[in-house]
């Protein structure tokens, strides 16, 4: 059902990342082929906010901030991982896996050195701030729109 609280949710952690998308793009190595990078971090953002975020909000302040800062988390993890199988279905169409299983396998570690990259200060102070904020304008909003 929708509600103020899913499309305010919604709406930070899309704007959200849309500026981390931004921050990201000078880390990557230099050639890298964004593509539609900024616009599917968006639709993650926007479903994460939507789905997590949303049905969580209306239990409080220190709820809200806790909120803000899993449904952060939430995105990271699914744009970390939808990047990681990008990766590895490039790899393995060029043979370098000998099997499905290390492929498989192979997901997280290429997502772990994506997060290894994408980690700096300037990237962590913006999900930190991006994550109160969304939090905090959920929070308000389950209480201004019920």
């Amino acid at each position: 059902m929708p509600t103020g609280a899913k499309l305010t949710a919604a709406l930070c952690l899309t704007l959200l990342a849309f500026i981390l998308s931004g921050q990201i793009k000078p880390l990557m190595p230099e050639g890298t082929n964004f593509g539609y990078f900024t616009q599917i971090n968006m639709v993650i953002g926007l479903i994460v906010g939507w789905v997590v975020m949303g049905k969580r909000a209306g239990r409080g302040t220190a709820a809200a901030i806790n909120n803000g800062i899993s449904g952060v988390a939430v995105m990271l993890f699914w744009g970390l991982f939808i990047y990681g199988c990008k990766e590895m279905f490039r790899l393995a169409m060029r043979n370098r896996y000998g099997g499905p299983f290390e492929a498989l396998s192979e997901i997280f570690v290429i997502g772990l050195d994506y997060a290894i990259i994408i980690f700096v200060p300037q990237v962590i102070g913006m999900v930190l701030i991006g994550a109160l904020a969304s939090g905090l304008a959920t929070e308000s909003a389950s209480r201004r729109w019920r």
